[in-house]
């Protein structure tokens, strides 16, 4: 099969960007024709008409994006800076492995266990950011190659937003999503968007028909001004001088006006809301009198309601307007529904079937079109031959609203979207984050890319593959039973359009009997739709009877015995399905493209307090750990073929394992109180070499610190900020994840930590400081108090035995201000705002306070057994 970046061909077979040139050729023929009549009377030299013509055609061909790869002024000495680090990092573990600590062995033994750990993980974070690049796009061209208008030859496009409650998901966000999508700067013939309503809620049917009735006037007022962003609550909300580059006599009071409507939208979808507080005992009934069918939101039929589109309403200026699909999958007692996993696979049955395009791009409910070329940076990639032949996605980084300005516990994720993913695009490209992507739909088919992908030479130089001469790899037996399975398919498809006399019931018995219902399931329309890698509906299909089929593919029984979500779509098997599918498509040869365009492409909202941070965290950690224990764990999956490139698995297998750290970090976290409170260390007494060693592994590792923040263009508070909370996120939300997901995975137990007591305040950023009390708070509180202990226990111990106890204190107290430093974000989220302590946590200092005072009071653990009975006789102040 061709793969994601065949040329989109016409009848003919033509690709039709060609189709284009040559159309290009016949005019600048006539032009040119016009210009030597011109010419010959204006007697302007012939030598500038083949300047004008070649520019045309140079344009015609010239690539859409180009890489941008890192100076190598800031890659070499960063590079350096690794393998010396690698190579002090083994002396520096051969030097405490050979000199242990006989008085504090078991302190010892686990310091150098948890930094062995910290050096393994440290090399599967590091060494995938061996090649980045960075990327550049020319939209200038795509529009030149294929141009723009009802004429355009640009592929269409079905976007995908997802939403469950929206009394958590508040239909006001939805709909602003859904607005800037109806607004993209795009075709609108070749815009779709389809909204999952996985929770069957009548509010968000109502408040998305509140929604298109408001798209009429939203739309048409964007595209004739060119704003930007367009989404009404964050433009109205911007605090800049939105008269800006405005020429247009009407723009301030059409701007007043549909501010004026935009606010009356927002009071219907208010009063929308406060009437689905509470439930009638009888159920929703709808304007026309019927029961709404999704009154039980776990056994339904499935829902679909178009709302927009070409025989939809258009808008107030009389223009076509975007499709606006309502889809709610059909769910019964006894299914497996498989969350939000299963709610995209609806959709992308339901869109093959209604419009079927060759690309579809997901948001989430809370991200909404920050760029309204959005869509064009992508097609840049996924149109141009020369690129978009092997890609499967183009993933763009997540950028958020409504975060504080120190980020105080890395809502930003800074580090890994402009480090990481950039390292991983140099590879085989970024993993898929969630949202914000553009798929190619027949990647979600199971199927390979045209080309296979390439391998090192030898194994010596898998570590840098991606700079690697390469070579091509001959297809597996899989594959080519892939390909044979198509060819059949092709066949079978061929056989039903030629003969008119089958009738449904023929034609779905003659798929069946070519064994392709056991991949895509019992539908020979979408089945049909699968074949038309540029898209489109199949000519064969009977319109009226799409909606009808539309419904049947998202029936709750659709999927049984597919292979629907186990080769097909997004993958099933855990709470991070993002991840898993990024994967499979990684390993069947795909690759993947990071694009950041200067103006971020796609914004959302992040939760800013503290508990709903870690249980966010905890969620994609116990995603993690779910693979872990999983068949498509990367450290044994995806080998066959050698598909996968060692430094994208060493990435993958990072994001399995990262949240096992949580366990030594604890432990290493609790050694520099344990160390203060018994005076005992875990390093013995220095040598001249070992402090060669210790001082040659700090220096590596702050200069490769510093390096990377050279190369990547990121501040060093959002490096400070990735490392504190690094430690909060691992002596916490994945430490939790980690049990829970074992207690899972492998007992089947299945638990939940809940969000308890809340104390809210007014203000700017007043998110910030809500305090919401919950289990996963406990081990970082336990280690910040044991580390404050341990503090004020040694500078205690050392003023009560001298000067020549101030040297091993030091060190000590180091480690303990290492931990207590990591921690600060996380204190501070527990005082709240101006330093107001909860109640609870005050009660729990001052009793483990109290307790460990008792303790040094009643057991001096400073004091050996002799000197206790030297000193046992005297007891008064004055001894």
């Amino acid at each position: 099969m061709s793969g994601v970046g065949s040329e989109l061909n016409d009848e003919s077979g033509k690709p039709i960007w060609k189709n284009r040139v040559d159309s290009w050729k016949e005019k600048k023929n006539e032009k040119k024709a016009s210009v030597k009549k011109a010419a010959a009377k204006a007697q302007v030299p012939p030598v500038e008409e083949q300047i004008m013509e070649e520019k045309d055609l140079t344009d015609a061909y010239e690539p859409l994006s180009r890489i941008i790869p890192i100076s190598k002024n800031k890659l070499t000495p960063y590079r350096a800076v690794i393998i010396m680090r690698l190579v002090v990092l083994g002396l520096f573990f051969h030097y405490r492995i050979t000199n242990p600590v006989d008085s504090a062995f078991g302190l010892w033994l686990t310091s150098v266990i948890c930094e062995i750990w910290f050096g393994f993980s440290w090399i599967l974070d590091q060494f995938p950011k061996w090649c980045p690049v960075n990327r550049e796009t020319y939209v200038d061209r795509l529009i030149a190659r294929y141009g723009d208008g009802e004429d355009s030859g640009l592929a269409p496009v079905d976007f995908f937003v997802s939403t469950v409650d929206p009394l958590k998901e508040p239909p006001l966000i939805t709909a602003n999503t859904v607005l800037s999508i109806l607004a993209v700067d795009y075709p609108v013939e070749k815009i779709s968007c389809y909204v999952s309503d996985d929770g069957a809620a009548m509010l968000t049917f109502e408040s998305l028909a509140e929604t298109a009735e408001f798209a009429r006037r939203w739309v048409p007022f964007c595209k004739k001004f060119s704003i930007e962003p367009r989404t009404p609550e964050f433009y109205f909300s911007q605090k800049i001088d939105y008269l800006k580059d405005k020429i247009h006599p009407s723009f301030v009071k059409e701007r007043r006006a549909m501010k004026r409507d935009y606010e009356e939208f927002k009071v219907r979808i208010n009063a929308l809301v406060a009437k689905a507080q509470k439930t009638p005992e009888e159920g929703w009934v709808m304007q026309d009198g019927t029961p709404w069918p999704g009154n039980n939101s776990r056994d339904h039929p499935g829902m679909i309601q178009v709302f927009l589109g070409e025989t939809g309403a258009r808008d107030y200026d009389g223009n076509e307007l975007p499709r606006l699909v309502y889809v709610s999958r059909e769910k019964r007692p006894g299914y497996q529904h498989h969350k939000k996993a299963g709610a995209m696979n609806a959709l992308v049955r339901v869109s093959a079937v209604l419009t079927n395009a060759p690309y579809i791009l997901n948001l989430d409910c809370d991200h909404y079109v920050n760029n309204s070329k959005a869509v064009r940076e992508a097609m840049c990639f996924m149109m141009d031959p020369s690129v978009g032949r092997d890609v499967c996605y183009v993933q763009f980084p997540q950028r958020f609203d409504g975060i504080d300005r120190s980020d105080r516990y890395a809502n930003r994720n800074v580090v890994f979207f402009d480090v990481n993913m950039k390292g991983l695009d140099g590879i085989q490209g970024p993993v898929y984050v969630g949202t914000g992507c553009c798929f190619y739909r027949q990647a979600l088919y199971g199927y390979g890319p045209p080309s296979l992908p390439a391998l090192p030479k030898s194994s010596a130089c898998s570590f840098c593959c991606c700079c690697c001469p390469k070579k091509k790899v001959e297809k597996t037996e899989k594959e080519m039973h892939r390909d044979s399975r198509r060819e059949d398919l092709e066949s079978a498809i061929f056989n039903l359009r030629e003969i008119d006399n089958y009738d449904e019931y023929e034609r779905s018995m003659l798929i069946s009997q070519m064994s392709f219902e056991k991949s895509f399931g019992q539908s020979s329309v979408f089945i049909e739709s699968t074949l038309m890698e540029n898209g489109g509906v199949p000519e064969s299909v009977d319109p009226s009877t799409l909606i009808k089929e539309a419904i049947h593919v998202i029936s709750c029984g659709y999927e049984e015995k597919t292979e629907w979500g186990k080769e097909l779509g997004w993958i099933y098997g855990s709470v991070t399905e993002d991840i898993l599918t990024g994967f499979k498509m990684h390993c069947r040869g795909w690759r993947s493209i990071y694009c950041m365009p200067i103006r971020p492409a796609f914004k959302g909202s992040a939760p800013i307090n503290l508990s709903d941070r870690l249980h966010q965290v905890l969620r994609w950690a116990l995603g993690s750990v779910e693979i872990f224990f999983s068949r498509h764990c990367p450290l044994w999956y995806g080998y066959g073929g050698g598909r996968l490139r060692w430094l994208q698995r060493l990435s993958y297998i990072n994001t399995i394992v990262y949240p096992f750290t949580s366990v030594p970090l604890v432990a290493y976290c609790c050694l520099p109180a344990i160390c203060l409170l018994t005076g005992k260390f875990i390093i013995p007494i220095l040598s001249n070499a070992a402090t060669i060693w210790f001082l040659g592994l700090f220096t590596s590792i702050i200069l490769t610190s510093v390096l990377e923040l050279r190369w990547s263009g990121i501040g060093i508070e959002d490096w400070w900020r990735n490392e504190q909370f690094w430690v909060i996120g691992g002596v916490s939300a994945h430490l939790f994840a980690v049990f829970q997901g074992i207690l899972k995975m492998v007992i089947g137990l299945d638990t939940n930590f809940t969000v308890t007591s809340k104390a809210a305040e007014d203000g700017d950023f007043a998110e910030l400081y809500v305090f919401k009390w919950t289990t996963v708070l406990i081990p970082p509180t336990t280690i910040l108090v044991l580390n404050l202990v341990g503090v004020v226990a040694g500078f205690s111990d050392a003023l009560n035995s001298g000067y020549e106890s101030w040297g091993p204190l030091f060190g000590k107290v180091f480690f303990a201000m290492w931990v207590i430093m990591h921690l600060y974000p996380f204190l501070k989220g527990l005082m709240g705002r101006q330093n107001r302590t909860p109640t609870i946590v005050i009660l729990w200092s001052v009793l483990l306070a109290s307790v460990f005072s008792l303790l040094w009071v009643k057991i001096d653990p400073f004091i050996t057994g002799a000197e206790t009975v030297a000193t046992g006789a005297c007891s008064s102040i004055d001894c």
